[in-house]
């Protein structure tokens, strides 16, 4: 079993026109049935931002301090090549990528509703609050590392993760009746850095993890 921890940049991909980035922590947790396949919990905090109030072409702009869930597996690298051969081989053995499925709770700190020189009073739609269904898919590395005793018990882990949601609350705006309507999901990326610790058993597999 592995418990980590990390932190790092979210970056949205909604229907406002500029792409902002946030910073978010997380906390995991897997089961590891081999040393190459696992299944995992990883819980996320933080804000996702997004648009410009000046700069926007509809003056739209939010903070979202979300909390998202998810539970994911992932497969390794190590368990489909030979990785005693050659040193490179050994080294990028950690390497993996990974799906799933979650819920990502929106929490709008800052959002622009109407437009300030917009004599016409027209509101932007949307939610304050929302929850919406996500897919993430995962890409990343793990580095692990051997202690006095020859088990390696630490590890760093760095992962790139890209965030399908399944509703329109990421950016707390929903125009579908209207012209700002795009019609693509509302997506967030996040890029961290995180340390691991290795402990319990080897579940199905009694081969030492990396």
């Amino acid at each position: 079993m592995t418990i980590g921890a990390g932190a790092g940049l979210t970056q949205s991909f909604t229907d406002v026109a500029k792409h902002d980035f946030g910073l978010a922590g997380y906390g995991s947790f897997d089961y590891n049935f081999t040393p190459f396949l696992s299944l995992g919990f990883e819980g996320q905090m933080g804000e996702i931002n997004g648009g410009d109030v000046y700069n926007d072409p509809y003056n739209r702009q939010f903070i979202n301090r979300y909390k998202a869930f998810n539970l994911n597996g992932k497969v390794s690298l190590g368990a489909l090549i030979d990785y005693g051969r050659t040193g490179f081989a050994n080294a990028i053995k950690g390497l993996y990528v990974g799906a799933g499925a979650g819920v990502v709770m929106n929490k709008m700190r800052f959002i622009v509703r109407e437009r300030p020189d917009d004599a016409s009073g027209y509101i932007f739609p949307g939610l304050d609050s929302s929850k919406d269904l996500l897919i993430p898919l995962n890409l990343g590395i793990n580095f692990n590392f051997m202690n006095k005793y020859g088990y390696h018990k630490y590890g760093i882990n760095i992962n790139y993760q890209s965030n399908i949601t399944l509703g329109e609350g990421l950016d707390g705006y929903d125009d579908s009746p209207t012209k700002f309507k795009n019609g693509y999901p509302d997506v967030y990326n996040y890029f961290s850095i995180g340390l691991r610790y290795h402990f319990g058993s080897l579940g199905l597999s009694t081969k030492t993890l990396y």
